[in-house]
């Protein structure tokens, strides 16, 4: 999936890092299960990381997205891509640097993204 146009890229690594930050964080906030951050730099354009968790039930997914959809733009005054939040099986949040997937754990297995991006590192991504 590419980066939709309207939401915005950076070019400045401090900024890149404080977003990745901020997912971690409202993510570990909201008690996440099994969060994963597989760094893209150099590996692919559409963002500089792509971060996997998951939520016990639909009701957990849509509120992680929900919240970190609102935590990112008051912190960054941009308004991150959601889909998927109706059913919130899967979640796709696009937030231009860092792309999100939040899942169902059922959903996510049987989806393995992490395995898919894992560009044949043995240690994929490692929990972050």
């Amino acid at each position: 999936m590419a980066t939709s146009p309207n939401v915005q890229r950076s070019t400045d690594a401090d900024g890149v890092a404080a977003l990745h930050r901020l997912v971690m964080a409202s993510l570990d906030d909201d008690q996440a299960v099994e969060t994963v951050s597989i760094p893209l730099a150099g590996k692919s354009s559409i963002a500089d990381f792509m971060v996997v968790a998951s939520g016990r039930s639909t009701r957990q997914v849509a509120s992680m997205a929900a919240k970190l959809a609102e935590k990112i733009k008051a912190e960054f005054g941009r308004s991150p891509r959601v889909e998927g939040l109706p059913t919130a099986d899967w979640v796709l949040i696009d937030a231009g640097d860092v792309i999100v997937h939040l899942f169902r754990p059922e959903v996510r297995s049987f989806y393995n993204l992490e395995r898919m991006w894992a560009f044949g590192d043995t240690a994929a991504a490692g929990q972050a």
